[in-house]
């Protein structure tokens, strides 16, 4: 018996597409990725209001501390006692006094707090703060369709 030889035809995929897909994929989520959501915990349920409004302009140097509802305390990712947020924000505004272009008025300190958390352990966050010659603050809360305020 004998065989025929075919000849093997090598097919050529155009990657063109596959390519324009990509990178059309990557500029999507550059776009829908919102950076200002990565500081944020999922453990702290914020209190709503409805004068809570996301800021008009980003904050140039933003410090996010974060307070559960059982009243722990996160900075930078770690867990912190009120002794170590001190320390941890005194050793920033030096960092931030060693830079030429940078001040400490020029950061703003973000608090999330849990919306059951004590009124007086985020004065105590503040008081800290000033400490470390930290004076502009904004307070987060989740916006609320529903009147909460009191007449």
């Amino acid at each position: 018996m004998r065989y025929k030889k075919h000849k093997v035809v090598m097919a050529e995929m155009d990657m063109t597409p596959m390519i324009d897909v990509t990178f059309q994929l990557i500029a999507f989520f550059m776009f829908v990725l919102n950076f200002s959501e990565v500081d944020q915990d999922q453990r702290i349920n914020l209190p709503a209001s409805e004068l809570a409004r996301p800021p008009e302009v980003a904050y140039d140097e933003p410090l996010t501390i974060q307070l559960t509802s059982n009243e722990k305390i996160y900075f930078a990712g770690d867990e912190l006692s009120s002794a170590g947020l001190k320390s941890a924000l005194l050793r920033e505004a030096q960092i931030i006094k060693a830079s030429p272009k940078k001040k400490v008025s020029d950061v703003t300190v973000i608090i999330r707090a849990d919306r059951v958390a004590k009124t007086g352990k985020v004065q105590e966050i503040i008081q800290l703060c000033q400490q470390a010659e930290f004076d502009t603050f904004a307070l987060r809360g989740r916006q609320s369709d529903t009147s909460t305020l009191t007449e």
